[in-house]
């Protein structure tokens, strides 16, 4: 692990190579090691870099409110640290989100952009009250009850215990502080529909056939928007597609990458 000056906590494989560098952007509750497959298969070829968000994993906590802004401004403050000037942003569920609001930031770095188990649509406002409500839960109670509750929908009942144990690890490992200001920045963000329709570089959507959380017909709108854009259903997966089917994730992963890279 390699601590950024001040706040991000990140991993930092791989070698510089004529290959456009992969920048991983976990969701919630979640934190980077959410990307170790991808990490392992794709710093042979690439530099990968992963960083635990603000509040989440190693980074420290944010207390409130973390703003999806906020996010992004860390990772472009990381990546200029680390002197990675273009690349290729993903992010799954909170992440894509997070990956959305990079876009809107810093586009002109980005060479692709994959969304994965995500959505754009701005809050309703019954979520607003339930995610809030669910803020004020972890900070009384952490996160234990929450994981214990909604495992099965982040990974499919059907994946594999050694799966299932990693996910269940992560959300319990969760600092509650960093959760609760995540959920309420996600109750607050913007809709990010308009921006999809104009990104300029390739896109990557990837889903879950069985992900509940954010069904295949919200990746098949996203897709839809998108002016450049692939769309991949990982079957036998739910809403961590990337850890479920790790083969078949980065089966698609790669060949958006090298698509990317022949671009570049």
């Amino acid at each position: 692990m390699t601590s950024f000056p001040e706040f991000l906590a990140y991993e930092d494989k791989g070698a510089d190579t004529s290959a456009v560098p992969l920048v991983l952007v976990h969701g919630h509750p979640f934190d980077r090691t959410m990307w170790a497959p991808q990490i392992a298969e794709f710093s042979a070829t690439r530099r990968v870099i992963a960083p635990d968000l603000r509040g989440y994993g190693h980074s420290p906590q944010a207390p409130g409110v973390t703003r999806f802004a906020r996010f992004a401004e860390d990772i472009e403050a990381l990546l200029d640290e680390l002197k990675v000037e273009t690349f290729v942003l993903a992010g799954l569920s909170m992440g894509g989100q997070i990956a959305m609001d990079g876009y809107r930031r810093f586009g002109e770095r980005v060479r692709g952009l994959v969304l994965a188990d995500t959505f754009p649509a701005a809050e309703t406002p019954q979520g607003v009250r339930t995610r809030n409500a669910m803020a004020d839960r972890l900070l009384r109670e952490g996160l234990r009850g929450y994981a214990d509750e909604v495992l099965e929908k982040m990974v499919a009942p059907y994946a594999s215990p050694e799966v299932k144990a990693h996910v269940h690890r992560m959300m319990t490992s969760a600092p509650a502080q960093g959760a609760a200001a995540a959920l309420r920045a996600r109750a607050a963000r913007p809709d990010y529909h308009e921006l999809l329709t104009r990104v300029t570089v390739p896109a990557l959507v990837v889903v879950g056939s069985d992900d509940t959380y954010t069904p295949v017909a919200d990746a098949e709108a996203m897709h839809a928007v998108l002016p450049d854009s692939t769309l991949r259903v990982i079957e036998r997966a739910a809403h961590m597609p990337n850890l479920e089917r790790p083969e078949e994730f980065n089966g698609a992963l790669g060949e958006f990458l090298a698509r990317v890279d022949r671009r570049s």
